[in-house]
């Protein structure tokens, strides 16, 4: 072949490739419903937000968005369900912090969250609270983690799970403070807090929504949250951070992703999505009520924010030799 035959096939193979990847883009939304796959029962912070933004988006985009929950093994199903899903733009899902940041670092999963899944964008996050009981005897952090000195390996705190972001939220604090609370795991917030106000566990690091009723009510002493910040419906609690211990922060997070094959121009226009609906005024005021924070990013933002939690966890995991059991 001379230099002007190679010249013409190699621009018509490069024509054909923008004009596929244009095909691509313009192939928005998807010719049928798009499953938004949440990792967790209905009912929980995860599903509300779910059902929110997807109710926003198929109007947005005039597409129905159904969300299908998928719990089980900490969101370990749902996330290895959609790595092998259609990559044609009409499958996303919900991740979260566990799955795609602690769980691959903490036991053996059947996807790479940074191969067999492409992000999209954040989505939504809120700190966690750490509360006692009112048999700990303590009213503050600085409390608490004196009688944690004085009584090394007595003091316990309650999570969701072992890898989860509350038992994560625990271990960082255990390193950060110098001290040794012993580990519980439990089958979900509502048995851990169950245990908590039996005062079966000394601590747990909660959801703000499941442990405020019983800060409000009396029946828990609120020490600290996890966050850089307070939330604005916490105002009158002090951040781990300004209780001591600087930079400490242990936040819960959702965040869109898709199946890692899906096209590149596909994902620009999810982000574009996305974004506009957690900008929403309306979205994000009924997100608040939730206790939870829009988190819109761009992809490669995201892509970032995951590979920081990522080394952030998996240095906690192999510190303090966290294990599935």
């Amino acid at each position: 072949m001379n230099k002007r035959h190679l010249l013409r096939a190699t621009t018509l193979v490069a024509a054909s490739l923008l004009l596929a990847g244009l095909g691509q883009a313009q192939d928005f939304p998807p010719n049928k419903p798009v499953t938004l796959v949440v990792g967790f029962a209905p009912g929980g912070a995860a599903d509300a937000a779910a059902r929110l933004i997807a109710k926003k988006l198929g109007d947005n985009i005039g597409q129905k968005v159904v969300v299908d929950n998928k719990a089980g093994a900490g969101g370990n199903i749902a996330h290895q369900l959609v790595a092998a899903g259609p990559a044609d733009g009409s499958m996303l899902l919900f991740g979260s912090i566990g799955p795609l940041t602690i769980a691959p670092h903490v036991m053996k999963v059947r996807y790479d969250p940074f191969k067999d899944l492409a992000a999209v964008s954040g989505g939504v996050n809120f700190p966690n609270v750490l509360v006692v009981n009112k048999g700990v005897g303590v009213k503050t952090l600085a409390e608490f983690v004196a009688l944690a000195k004085k009584k090394p390996g007595s003091i316990d705190f309650a999570s969701t799970g072992a890898g989860s972001a509350s038992h994560l939220a625990g271990e960082l604090f255990n390193q950060r403070a110098g001290i040794d609370m012993v580990h519980v795991p439990y089958k979900g917030g509502a048995p851990a807090l169950q245990d908590l106000l039996g005062e079966r566990v000394a601590s747990y690091f909660s959801a703000p929504p499941t442990a405020l009723p019983q800060i409000e009510a009396g029946n828990l002493i609120p020490l600290a949250t996890t966050g850089s910040t307070r939330p604005a419906y916490m105002p009158n609690i002090p951040t781990v951070a300004e209780s001591g211990y600087p930079g400490f922060e242990a936040l819960n997070w959702y965040a869109f992703v898709a199946p890692g094959k899906t096209p590149a121009p596909v994902l620009d226009r999810w982000n574009l999505e996305i974004v506009k609906v957690l900008n929403d005024p309306g979205v994000k005021e009924s997100l608040d009520k939730h206790g939870l924070t829009p988190q819109p990013t761009t992809r490669a933002e995201f892509t970032a924010f995951m590979r920081k939690e990522d080394a952030k966890w998996g240095g906690i995991v192999r510190e303090r030799k966290i294990t599935a059991d």
